[in-house]
């Protein structure tokens, strides 16, 4: 440690360091924005990444607007009848005496909550219309609810507890992510109606599941700070920290065991669900809970995100592309109920007491129900203020700029009717997913340049079938991904230079094989193919055949078919060559 750090570091009181740490508590919490954005983007379709993108980057940057001129006030501003503080323009004209760091700090809060609405009405939800409903929710919503549990309101005076935001945001998020997606309808083919009735639950996979876990990795990062930001004492941080990682870890845990006896298989999307339930879950009691408890709340929240999904696509069937309302609404929902179970004064710092100022405990150590009545109470009055507004500001939304996208616009994807924007992916190209060890290609030969017809190759002749006529044949070979190199190679030892590679999806007699997204069986049983078009005309089709079969054969189902087309003409685009002649050197 040089001089300079020793220097600060003794000069430096404990409360002044723990200034610093709340300001850095919010930077994490500012960060979880970009998990948020690729939890979304993840679990989406790719044609609806760029708008993702753009939600929640405008989500914080509208709400920062919307916050310094009405949101803080009612949040932070002197309390007036416990319901609403005072607004006010103190970040204008008193500048030198404002609580910056207070101001940053329920500033990023105020965004995570515009943010969770976001997921639950992704790829189908005008642009416009979400501005304005995430600067509603930042400037009225949850201030006013935030108000009366931190702001000094009448919640506070009571004895509710949430201490980092179970209910005051993420329930709060949840719950306008719910109303906001029944209002909004289910997205194209999500939900079918058969013949007798019965409605039919589809499945849409999300196009980047690394980019979905990268999210949830970075939630949780951020999680540290959303949770700890608030502690007076490093021992208290110590617990936060504790509860916060416990809490997480039990909900995953249990929800691969429940989906892996469930539907046979880990379901992986539902764990990284799994994850964010027990963040949520421990929110609220992060600094009143032990491990045991941490434990238990991990537990309960892995089993009920599960339900969660599955309640609403099946009983409700209302669409929820990312699982918003089951980790949000209803972890939020059990973490703000937690609370009166679990809360202990064994916890470093523990502070709850009621309006008498009598200190008090969870129903589970031995604290009887006054707390998780206080608890109950909260919740119903967050909730109900929360969904009067909200079905409010959506209805008045949908009645002047209209909420849901057309028809047309939500086949093509958000990307390029919303923002002109073709891909988030421009420039990928394919590639074959399987090359084998040890298997090399030769070089392809580039050519360029233009050739004019008078200067192009003189015709070789063709061999001659029974009748006389040269034959121009188009083979076209449907093979597994895993055979595509070795395939590859084996036509070029026979002269085949010129072939034509797509990824198709398909079955035969084996019907391809069930498969499940987050509990939803995918209903096209498609299983993926390579498909290798060639047409040929030196080069015997018999000889094509043989080396094919010799290259695919293993014995098992699927190993492929071959089919042979007469080609009726051909024609050279760069030269203008028509038939044999646009033939010259393409398969030799």
């Amino acid at each position: 440690m040089n001089d300079a750090i020793r220097e600060f570091v003794t000069q430096t009181t404990s409360e002044q360091l723990f200034a610093v740490w709340f300001l850095i508590g919010a930077a994490l919490v500012f960060w979880m924005q970009a998990g948020f954005a690729m939890v979304e983007a993840g679990f989406t379709r790719a044609k609806n990444t760029g708008n993702i993108i753009m939600k929640n980057l405008m989500d914080f940057c509208i709400g920062t607007v919307t916050f310094i001129l009405i949101g803080f006030g009612l949040l932070m501003g002197e309390d007036l009848f416990g319901l609403i503080g005072q607004p006010g323009f103190d970040i204008f004209t008193a500048y030198k005496d404002f609580d910056f760091s207070n101001f940053v700090f329920n500033l990023v809060f105020c965004a995570t909550t515009a943010t969770i609405v976001s997921g639950a009405m992704a790829e189908r939800t005008k642009f416009l219309s979400y501005c304005v409903y995430s600067g509603v929710i930042s400037a009225v919503i949850y201030p006013i609810e935030a108000h009366w549990i931190w702001g000094g309101g009448w919640l506070r005076q009571l004895g509710f507890h949430d201490f980092a935001g179970s209910c005051a945001i993420h329930m709060v998020g949840g719950i306008s992510a719910l109303i906001g997606a029944k209002i909004l309808g289910a997205r194209i083919g999500k939900f079918k109606k058969s013949k007798d009735g019965t409605i039919k639950v589809g499945a849409f996979p999300g196009h980047n599941i690394a980019l979905g876990a990268l999210g949830v990795f970075i939630l949780w990062l951020g999680w540290y700070g959303f949770n700890g930001a608030a502690a007076t004492s490093v021992e208290q941080l110590g617990s936060v920290f504790l509860t916060t990682t416990i809490a997480p870890a039990l909900a995953t845990v249990t929800c691969m065991i429940f989906t892996w006896i469930k539907y046979g298989h880990p379901d992986v999307s539902m764990c990284l669900n799994a994850s964010l339930a027990g963040l949520v879950a421990i929110t609220a009691p992060c600094d009143v809970t032990d491990a045991f408890g941490a434990v238990v709340i991990g537990i309960v929240a892995g089993l009920l995100v599960v339900f969660g999904v599955w309640l609403l696509d099946y009983k409700l069937h209302i669409d929820d592309p990312v699982g918003a309302v089951a980790v949000h609404m209803m972890n939020g929902i059990w973490g703000t109920l937690s609370v009166g179970l679990f809360a202990t004064d064994s916890a470093p710092g523990y502070s709850i007491a009621n309006a008498s100022g009598t200190k008090l405990v969870g129903l589970f150590y031995g604290g009887g129900f006054e707390l998780l009545g206080l608890q109950l109470v909260g919740f119903a009055a967050v909730a109900g203020w929360t969904v009067v507004t909200i079905t409010a500001a959506f209805l008045i939304i949908r009645k002047i700029f209209g909420l849901r996208v057309s028809r047309e616009e939500e086949i093509t994807g958000l990307d390029e009717t919303e923002h002109n924007m073709p891909s988030a992916y421009a420039g990928f190209a394919m590639i074959p997913e399987y090359l084998e060890e040890g298997v090399t290609s030769p070089a392809p030969v580039l050519v360029s340049g233009d050739a004019p017809v008078a200067e192009a190759i003189p015709v070789k002749k063709m061999p001659t079938f029974d009748d006389g006529t040269p034959k121009i044949s188009k083979v076209e070979i449907i093979c597994r991904e895993s055979r595509l190199e070795p395939l590859k190679n084996a036509m070029m030892d026979i002269g085949i230079t010129g072939m034509t590679v797509s990824h198709v999806l398909g079955c035969g007699v084996q019907k391809g094989k069930p498969e499940y997204y987050r509990g939803v069986q995918i209903e096209t049983n498609l299983l993926p193919k390579v498909q290798v078009d060639i047409v040929v005309c030196t080069v015997p089709v018999g000889r094509v055949i043989e080396a094919a079969k010799k290259t695919l054969y293993t014995g098992h189902i699927g190993d492929g078919k071959i089919f042979v087309y007469d080609v009726e003409e051909v024609v050279k685009v760069r030269t203008g060559q028509t038939g044999l002649e646009a033939m010259q050197n393409y398969d030799n």
